[in-house]
């Protein structure tokens, strides 16, 4: 068996139903001026439960195809996003 691909990024949407966006940043050396340089990508991952929100760090692993553009599924939440000051005032009663 092959060993499942991991990817950790963090959650950028997750406003569609069972399903978040995770944007996954990567390094790579330029070819011509060799430095490193950042690249992202953004995949649709596979939320069942709905318990990542925006600003979490999440891991998620590729799986067999959900949808035409979902093939990764939430695999656990490494950090949870910390509550803006806002959010707080709004929680107390």
């Amino acid at each position: 068996m092959a060993k499942q691909k991991l990817l950790t990024g963090v959650v950028v949407s997750d406003k569609m139903d069972k399903t978040i966006i995770v944007k996954v940043m990567h390094k790579i050396r330029h070819p011509k001026y060799n430095r490193i340089v950042k690249r992202y990508n953004k995949f649709k991952v596979h939320d069942e439960k709905e318990q990542a929100h925006v600003g979490d760090t999440v891991t998620i692993a590729k799986t067999r195809p959900l949808s035409k553009e979902k093939y990764f599924r939430l695999v656990g939440i490494v950090k949870k996003a910390q509550l803006l000051s806002h959010e707080i005032k709004e929680q107390i009663p």
